[in-house]
């Protein structure tokens, strides 16, 4: 039995219903697929995205907000959003293991993942988060410090945020304390809530994100895991994707990975840092393998399926 931290994004939760229902309906999917793998023999820990949701709460934030009722901090929203959709994959997995009869226990974990104060993103933000504002609202909040504000893909200004890289997992002894008892583990949601450490070594909220990617990345080093699993929309990575030369990849070197990357055939914004985030991992023990892929092929993973880089 292999130890698995599974990576699941949340653009594919958020698929195309966004109500509380919707969602909940593909996670119970996701939960289906997820104890098929574990019946398999394998053990895993659970991370997923909330990039989407927080959006979409910020966005409702700023509808209601007031003196009485103001928006709420952006490490709280990443907060709010892990527990809500760690909540439906822990119920959801809990339901399917009742209905397979299976006795094994599950839990999410609001999990903190400590960011670099010096982190050259917190001075040069790129991340786009939140409702549009129009080029006069933009102005005037940067104007009040409310932070920095870009235009987005002409479709209006958007707040631009920090997406440091995560450096340690404030509850990896819980985790791994989890891990050892055999119950299936979902942490480090939407890549964690960005902490960073003061001189008195107390943990204060960042203004940032977390890619979910780099921060699944982080726990599987962490704890020791055997395989790191990256589900995504594809069965498999592609180079020249789109074009009449397509070529499916299934099994990469650490070395072809680099050079794919080197010719820019992963998008910086989707398949890149899941690209980059597979290599770090495989790079740390030439015994493991990390592998990219959607959600229906996760229990054909064991078989071969899916791309997978490997030392």
């Amino acid at each position: 039995m292999g130890l698995n931290v599974i990576a699941l994004g949340g653009n594919a939760i958020l698929d195309k219903i966004p109500t509380d229902e919707g969602q909940k309906e593909v996670v119970r999917k996701v939960a289906s697929d997820i104890i098929e793998f574990i019946e398999l023999g394998e053990q895993v820990v659970i991370c997923h995205g909330n990039g989407p949701q927080v959006g979409n709460l910020l966005i409702q934030q700023k509808a209601g907000d007031s003196e009485k009722t103001p928006m709420m901090k952006l490490d709280t929203n990443v907060a709010m959003t892990e527990g809500s959709i760690g909540y439906w994959i822990q119920q959801a997995i809990q339901n399917e293991l009742q209905k397979r009869s299976i006795q094994k226990s599950v839990i999410s974990v609001i999990t903190q993942v400590e960011v670099d104060a010096a982190d050259p993103s917190f001075q040069n933000p790129t991340k786009p988060i939140g409702p549009f504002y129009t080029k006069e609202e933009a102005q005037q909040k940067m104007a009040n410090g409310e932070g920095v504000y870009q235009e987005d893909s002409g479709r209006g200004y958007r707040k631009v945020i920090a997406s440091p890289k995560p450096k340690r997992i404030v509850e990896k002894d819980a985790i791994l304390s989890l891990v050892a008892a055999d119950v299936i583990t979902v942490c480090v949601g939407g890549g964690g809530i960005p902490v960073i450490k003061n001189q008195d070594g107390v943990y204060e909220g960042a203004e940032a994100v977390i890619d979910k990617d780099l921060s699944a990345n982080n726990l599987a080093k962490e704890i020791n895991a055997d395989r790191l699993i990256i589900l995504t929309g594809v069965d498999n990575i592609y180079i020249n994707y789109n074009q009449p030369d397509q070529k499916k990849l299934e099994k990469l070197t650490i070395e072809e990975a680099k050079q794919y990357i080197k010719e820019n055939q992963f998008p910086p914004g989707s398949m890149l840092p899941k690209v980059e985030s597979a290599i770090d991992f495989v790079e740390e023990s030439q015994k493991r393998e990390a592998v990219i892929t959607s959600i229906e092929n996760l229990s054909n993973i064991v078989a071969g399926f899916g791309t997978r880089i490997v030392c």
